[in-house]
């Protein structure tokens, strides 16, 4: 198994390791609710020898072929690996894509009483190929209309049976059709009434049903387009964070940046900005997927929300130096994190 890549967390937050490591430590035993869009991620991997005589494009030569859980059943498979204990709400269809997600959180010994099965609607499935480290094209399969109301019954029913116990909730939206005002609604007053913190990632087209959420993890381009404001620089990130909070009226805002890191924003305090620590760059398949994954479990351990954020992207800085889907382990983190600090002494 290859070793992670060293992380050097910057000057002004390598004192914060000890606390991140002891907030890891806390991660086994916490429940997390996951409710989104499950889908499955396949790969195939091949090689590029020449172009095709019958119309410019590559010619791929397979190699191997990989299916691994993607969307919110990839934010699932993160907390199990970070030792966290997942609960997952969401839909798939009765088909080969589907009965192999199934098969695969069995494996992981992730409970599946949540997932509503809705015959003759695909299991959402993104195809992609790669050729020598890249990706050449993706192809996804798909029924993005929302469900049917009878759907939407059955995953209320999950939802209600799920959250006595849990710490946190992650709504892991892609705009495939579970997610809707109606259903965040009864999420927030689900998490109301049992006092639970509800973390959303979030999908511009829905931005309205994220109101009063607790924190979002929108993208560069997802703030730009949620707040009205094209991020281009410092100012124009502050005042789309900013107009989010207030926008939103949620109590937090952390805005992914890719080689800028993060930058998290809460009402009455000033924007906190954590630069990037990945030192390559091959894939940025499921990070946001880390992201709120790691976020969610942090603060379930006790994190103040600074610490989580800064652990969240330690995380994906991990996961975007390798190809495909990618999940962190709590003790891959933990020596990321060890390895970082001795490099700096």
């Amino acid at each position: 198994m290859n070793r992670p890549a060293m992380i050097a967390l910057p000057a002004q937050l390598a004192d914060r390791t000890p606390q991140l490591i002891a907030g890891i430590e806390h991660f086994p035993g916490r429940r997390v609710l996951v409710i989104g869009d499950v889908m499955l991620d396949v790969f195939i991997w091949g090689e590029v020898q020449r172009i095709s005589p019958e119309a410019p494009v590559p010619v791929v030569e397979v190699r191997r072929e990989t299916q691994l859980l993607g969307g919110a059943a990839n934010v699932v498979h993160n907390i199990a690996s970070l030792g966290g204990q997942p609960a997952l709400v969401g839909m798939i269809g009765d088909d080969a894509a589907g009965r192999e997600l199934l098969r695969q959180l069995e494996d992981l010994q992730i409970a599946t009483s949540g997932l509503v099965k809705v015959p003759g609607r695909p299991t959402i499935q993104k195809t992609r190929i790669i050729a020598h480290h890249q990706q050449v094209v993706r192809f996804d399969r798909e029924d993005p209309r929302p469900a049917d109301p009878q759907v939407y019954g059955q995953a209320l029913d999950a939802l209600s049976a799920h959250f006595p116990g849990t710490d946190v909730v992650v709504v892991s939206d892609y705009g495939k059709g579970l997610i809707t005002s109606q259903l965040m609604a009864a999420v927030r007053d689900l998490a109301a009434r049992h006092h639970v913190p509800v973390l959303v990632d979030p999908k511009v087209r829905n931005a309205a049903c994220y109101r009063g959420a607790d924190l979002i993890t929108p993208n560069s381009a997802e703030a730009s387009a949620m707040s009205g404001v094209s991020i281009s620089d410092e100012e124009t990130l502050l005042m789309a964070g900013r107009n989010l909070l207030d926008r939103l009226e949620c109590r937090r805002v952390l805005i992914t940046r890719g080689p800028d890191g993060m930058s998290l924003f809460e009402r009455d305090a000033a924007p906190f900005h954590i630069p990037t620590v990945a030192r390559k760059v091959f894939d940025v398949t499921g990070a946001g997927d880390t992201v709120i994954a790691t976020m969610a479990l942090a603060l379930a351990a006790g994190l103040e929300v600074r610490d989580a954020a800064i652990l969240a992207n330690a995380a994906a800085g991990i996961v975007v130096g390798e190809v495909g889907t990618a999940t962190v382990r709590a003790e891959q983190l933990i020596r990321a994190l060890t390895d970082g600090q001795r490099g700096r002494s």
